[in-house]
């Protein structure tokens, strides 16, 4: 067996890639990565029936987005392809080991329908026995095989009735041992000619010399059936680790009613790769007790199998939010930016038709300052809600232009009051704007607070906003002007009518 570390993926295009999924892919890369051996993207269409169109390109923007190039496989090529089963199937190999296997009397033929197999199961339940294969094909004569010649036929392997328990050496849990009892006579080539999964990954692993199938825990039950065929073929087995379950948060299996499950749904609702890379990471496996901020550096150069756990990991959206907001806040301002224009754009061109973002060079860099500690994705229904006061003309006033505690009158003495101050400013900055205007609420027998929220409400249509000196700044001062006319106005409408 080859000596350099070789993991693969090995997915199959039957939708886009969960999280669960992607976080194997994930851990093979890292494993491959921090031992400077080689990590195999392999694609997995032998079950025909499930393949769903585009869920290939989604797998391959999954693992492109995260940052998790592969050295062998589609697009890259390697001396071991094709790395699509179907294509490796075109050329027969998988038939031919199949045949092989009966011709050495490791597996059979089984004409057996879907009828009788499912009568099969009805009878085995009505005497509460397990479902599986009653093996009446295994003992058909070469008479009896002549007899259903062009008849539909899958191969199976011919599992021991009987023996010594078959142990898997996992690498994450130990020795885990299997009654070959429990074990049925399983399907290694269906009557469509394509190989099951458990002939075409044990031939391909071989093929392509993997030295680690690192995979989820729900395969584990499968590995005693590798092992049996691995001894059939005469070949050294690769080392397995099955991974933890990933749960929800109420410990059930994670699934869409705990949220989004797919991979792209993250990096489409505002997630950045780098924080979904380290959050993944930690489901499963840890640096120690207490680091959660670990850069993609330090997770390569610490990984190892030895610190992965064996209990189900729990999905915790809420961790997922404050650590992607850590990462938006470790951006460089300039780059947080135009994600912001791009988030917004995004929302303008979703429900404002055709409003556009001020691209005046820079403006987006002096509002980030102002969101960046308050942004958890940049999802761009959240990034609108955060930013669309600093982004259109004029503000929308759903709850009014009153603030709470002032009358209209008093609210509209104190923003041509306002209107007035700012009028003469030389400058307009925090400092000034707070200068000229805290004074102003001792002068209309107001406190700063009633002032500033009337100012705020008026400004940005919010009654929460950032710091309000410094969001009055960066509104600018013809924009402020024009929004403090338009609130006067509204609420000389009002006292009109």
């Amino acid at each position: 067996m080859t000596t350099i570390v070789r993991v693969r993926y090995a997915p199959s295009p039957t939708g886009e890639p969960h999280v669960g999924n992607i976080r194997t892919a994930l851990f093979n890369w890292l494993y491959a990565r921090h031992t400077g051996g080689e990590f195999i993207l392999r694609i997995e269409d032998t079950d025909q029936q499930r393949i769903v169109e585009g869920a290939l390109e989604a797998i391959y923007d999954s693992l492109e987005w995260l940052g998790l190039d592969w050295d062998e496989g589609p697009r890259v090529g390697g001396p071991y392809g094709s790395y699509i089963q179907s294509e490796r199937k075109a050329t027969g190999i998988y038939k031919e080991q199949a045949d092989q296997l009966v011709r050495k009397g490791h597996a059979y033929y089984c004409y057996c329908t879907q009828e009788e197999l499912e009568q099969m199961r009805k009878e085995q339940q009505r005497r509460k026995e397990p479902p599986r294969y009653d093996r009446r094909c295994r003992t058909l004569t070469d008479a009896d095989h002549g007899a259903r010649k062009g008849k539909p036929k899958v191969v199976r392997f011919k599992t021991p009735e009987e023996g010594d328990p078959i142990t898997v050496h996992d690498i994450i849990r130990g020795d885990v041992a299997f009654d070959p009892a429990t074990l049925d006579d399983f399907v290694l080539m269906k009557s469509d000619g394509f190989p099951t999964y458990h002939l075409a990954s044990v031939m391909d692993d071989h093929a392509m010399q993997i030295s680690h199938v690192l995979r989820a825990e729900e395969w584990l039950p499968s590995t005693p059936r590798h092992l049996l065929l691995y001894q059939a073929l005469a070949w050294d087995p690769p080392l397995f680790g099955h991974m933890p379950m990933i749960l929800g948060p109420d410990r059930s299996k994670l699934s869409k009613r705990h949220g989004a499950t797919s991979t792209l749904e993250y990096r489409d609702g505002g997630f950045l790769p780098n924080a979904m890379f380290n959050f993944l990471t930690l489901l499963g496996w840890s640096l120690d007790d207490k680091t959660e901020i670990i850069s993609r550096e330090d997770l390569v150069r610490h990984f190892s199998l030895e610190r992965v756990g064996k209990s189900p990991a729990i999905f915790d959206h809420t961790k997922l939010e404050w650590m992607n907001g850590v990462y938006l806040r470790q951006l460089p301002q300039d780059m947080l930016a135009d994600k912001l224009a791009a988030a917004l754009d995004s929302y303008i061109q979703n429900h404002q038709g055709s409003a556009q973002v001020p691209r005046s060079p820079g403006y987006l860099s002096t509002v980030v300052p102002l969101v960046q500690e308050r942004l958890k994705t940049l999802n761009p229904q959240e990034v609108w809600d955060l930013c669309s006061f600093f982004v259109v003309e004029l503000p929308e006033y759903d709850e009014g232009v009153t603030p709470k505690g002032l009358s209209p009158e008093v609210t509209r003495t104190a923003l041509q009051a306002t209107l007035a101050a700012l009028q003469p400013l030389a400058l307009f900055d925090a400092p000034t704007l707070e200068a000229a205007l805290r004074p102003l609420a001792e002068r209309l027998h107001l406190k700063p607070g009633e002032l500033f929220g009337a100012i705020r409400l008026a400004i940005t249509g919010r009654t929460a906003a950032p710091p309000l000196f410094d969001t009055v700044a960066v509104v600018g001062r013809v924009r402020v002007m024009a929004r403090l006319a338009h609130a006067i106005a509204k609420l000389s409408d009002k006292k009109r009518s």
